[in-house]
């Protein structure tokens, strides 16, 4: 999209990307770690990306006081040579959507998963959210199986790091 800049974030952006997380999850009311751990794993991320290509992630507008972005997993399948891409988060500041933004962005990481061999991305979204899935069905993405016309589903399964399993486990005994 036009005028609306997009680019790769690299580790040092850690800190941002932890502050739009944090955003997106207050306006839906979702619990989130603090600032600190999400640097930490965006950075941890990033940098592991930078030689083993499995994640990246893009933001849009200026790099000190972006727009929205998105973050991408990488793994390998046996459906095509190059890795399927999974769209873990993709965030516009709410006063700039409908605007273009998310759709710079979502055509940028659609751009680097291509240059990267990717065919294939998926991406969850909650069925309530009407709005988002508009927005990606009208970027071409389906939640009906292809060839066929029953719907495709997210089976989620949660396991707590072990400190948190114990307790868990501690509470059932």
């Amino acid at each position: 999209m036009s005028g609306i800049e997009t680019f790769l974030a690299s580790p040092e952006d850690a800190e941002v990307l932890a502050g739009l997380q944090i955003e997106f999850d207050a306006e839906f009311d979702t619990p989130s770690p603090t600032h600190a751990q999400l640097a930490r794993r965006f950075g941890s991320i990033l940098s592991r990306s930078r030689s083993r290509d499995d994640a990246y992630a893009v933001l849009a507008g200026r790099r000190d006081a972006p727009d929205g972005y998105a973050l991408v997993t990488l793994r390998p399948t046996v459906y095509s040579d190059g890795p399927l891409a999974v769209l873990d988060e993709l965030y516009v500041r709410p006063a700039l959507r409908a605007g273009g933004i998310g759709t710079a962005i979502l055509g940028r990481v659609i751009r680097e998963l291509r240059e990267r061999g990717g065919e294939e991305m998926h991406i969850n979204v909650d069925e309530v959210d009407v709005d988002t899935r508009r927005f990606y069905e009208r970027h071409g993405f389906t939640n009906i199986q292809p060839g066929a016309d029953y719907r495709m589903l997210l089976y989620l399964g949660e396991f707590p790091a072990a400190e948190a399993w114990a307790s868990v486990a501690a509470e059932q005994a």
